[in-house]
């Protein structure tokens, strides 16, 4: 048997891993086309931040997991998971195939209240695994923001 914390992991990086095989090198060129809000000076560092918001999903998870394993609530709370991380995956391959950024918003702020939710939830069972949600509440809004900035900035592609 695999080590929880394995399997948290193998799940936390197969999830970004299959959804953005479905990304073409034309969603990808449309996506890198779109004029962004002048504020977003730091957009070389987004692929770290989301790296760090997945990693403290992950030990999240992998907290909760510790608290009360292999139980069912704990089970499901697994899942939940797995909806949020999916959720926050979705956000780009769903976006670029429909060229709108309506739905990238609409999936970004999904994915906020799913973590929130979530966060909510586990608060109960451990207060660590609650604070390593927080890096992904605080980042969401942030890129839900710039999704609907840029929806306004690229009008035709709303």
């Amino acid at each position: 048997m695999i080590p929880s914390w394995l399997g948290i992991g193998i799940v936390t990086l197969a999830i970004p891993f299959i959804c953005n095989r479905f990304i073409s090198s034309e969603d990808f060129r449309w996506f890198k086309r779109l004029r962004r809000p002048t504020w977003l000076t730091f957009e070389w560092a987004i692929p770290i931040i989301w790296t760090i918001v997945f990693i403290c999903g992950a030990w999240s998870a992998y907290n909760v997991w510790s608290v009360d394993p292999g139980t069912t609530s704990t089970w499901l709370l697994m899942g939940f998971y797995m909806v949020v991380e999916t959720a926050i995956s979705l956000y780009t391959v769903v976006m670029c195939k429909t060229r709108s950024l309506k739905i990238g918003t609409i999936i970004g702020g999904t994915g906020f209240f799913l973590g929130a939710i979530l966060a909510v939830i586990v608060l109960s069972r451990s207060n660590t695994a609650f604070w390593l949600l927080v890096p992904y509440l605080l980042w969401s809004p942030i890129g839900t923001l710039v999704t609907w900035q840029m929806m306004q900035l690229n009008p035709i592609d709303a």
